[in-house]
């Protein structure tokens, strides 16, 4: 795909915003269109060559001046494509956690990997756990299994069968580095890439390894247990560092994050640490007054007072009977909205006692200080 939207308004950010703004914006995105994160979103994957898009062209100084004066003819007329308009995501992933590096080299702490034996972090890795509202609200220990990239162990790493010679790559001249000079309407733009014999290391293993094919590097399925504290929100993320992808000459491995994802519970509805829910009065017990068993996240049924002459969609509160703070001492309240039903299907005996009910009232009985607004914003849900 080619993106059609402006590329600003697809990073989010601003026509002067700086490199760091861009790359932290473009960082944001990424994290969160992982499709391993979105396998609920059937577009994850094309938003995500949408930003990439966006992002190799903002990053680079003469293309976003290109951009910016003549915008998508003038970068066409120049000789610019996506690198990923058809390209798989798993080729687009390779650009953070492998490879050439390129424009998106550094942006998951994978810089330095244009240099010869320097030593490359590896890329983060994104997955997705679902935890019902009880769980979110104790807290849990859920275990995620995902696929990273580790360090191949018959080699240790260095791509070469045990006992055998590594030497310097004949292609690149052990620099890591191929380049090339490309003329443009705009001028010469040279561009470097990766060795694709050394891969950017500027070595290679006379036998490469049998198990991993000289790569140093096997993808490897790993499990481990989160620790999920009490209070996440849906959408939330925990980061685990240390467990994605192995880096590589001695690089840190990459970081983890885990997309937390709190199932719906048909029973609430979660308003930052507060519960909501809704009960059930028929119309003589709301008036008369009456006690009711509501449920709680954690502490099951409590019995909760009404009032006589409770009107429909008043809210009654079960302090500290919500969520507990993600940080802090404070645990929200539940907020029991009271349903006033009218009864139906009145059999005789019933219609004449609510005939009786009817003409015994009086305007003091159906007086209330409460204006239009107010029985409006209440029938609505407002407080």
């Amino acid at each position: 795909m080619s993106s059609t939207r402006d590329y600003y308004e697809v990073l989010g950010v601003g026509r002067d915003a700086d490199d760091a703004t861009i790359k932290k914006a473009f960082r944001r995105l990424a994290r969160e269109l992982h499709p391993d994160v979105n396998r609920h979103d059937p577009d994850a994957e094309e938003k995500f060559k949408e930003a990439a898009e966006a992002y190799e062209v903002l990053s680079d100084a003469d293309r976003r001046a290109t951009y910016d004066r003549y915008g998508r003819e003038g970068l066409r007329s120049g000789g610019y494509a996506p690198n990923f308009d058809a390209g798989s995501i798993a080729d687009i992933f390779e650009a953070f956690f492998g490879g050439g590096g390129g424009a998106f080299g550094d942006l998951f702490g994978m810089g330095g990997g244009a240099r010869a034996g320097g030593a490359i972090q590896g890329g983060d890795v994104a997955v997705a756990a679902e935890i019902d509202l009880a769980e979110a609200a104790r807290g849990a220990a859920v275990e995620v299994s995902y696929e990273a990239v580790g360090v191949c162990e018959h080699c240790h790493g260095n791509g070469a069968e045990p006992g055998t010679p590594i030497e310097t790559c004949s292609r690149c001249q052990g620099s890591g580095q191929l380049r090339a000079v490309s003329r443009t309407p705009f001028g010469q733009v040279m561009r470097t890439t990766a060795c694709d014999v050394c891969h950017g290391d500027g070595r290679v293993a006379r036998d490469p390894c049998k198990v991993c094919r000289g790569r140093g590097r096997r993808v490897e399925r790993s499990k481990v247990k989160v620790d999920v504290p009490a209070g996440i929100a849906d959408g939330q993320r925990i980061r685990i560092s240390g467990r994605g992808h192995a880096g590589e000459r001695g690089g840190p491995p990459g970081d983890l994050y885990v997309l937390v994802r709190v199932r719906e519970d048909p029973r609430f509805v979660r308003d930052g640490d507060d519960l909501v829910t809704a009960v059930d009065v028929s119309a003589p017990l709301a008036a008369l007054g009456t006690a009711v068993s509501v449920d709680t996240v954690l502490d099951g049924q409590v019995e909760l007072e009404i009032p006589p002459g409770t009107q429909p969609h008043e809210t009654l509160i079960v302090r500290g009977a919500g969520m507990p703070a993600l940080r802090g001492r404070r645990t929200g309240d539940l907020r029991v909205m009271v349903n006033v039903v009218v009864p139906r299907h009145l059999n005789r005996e019933q219609k004449e006692l609510y005939e009786q009910l009817a003409d015994s009232m009086s305007a003091h009985n159906l007086r209330t200080e409460e204006g239009v607004f107010g029985k409006l914003r209440r029938a609505f849900g407002g407080h």
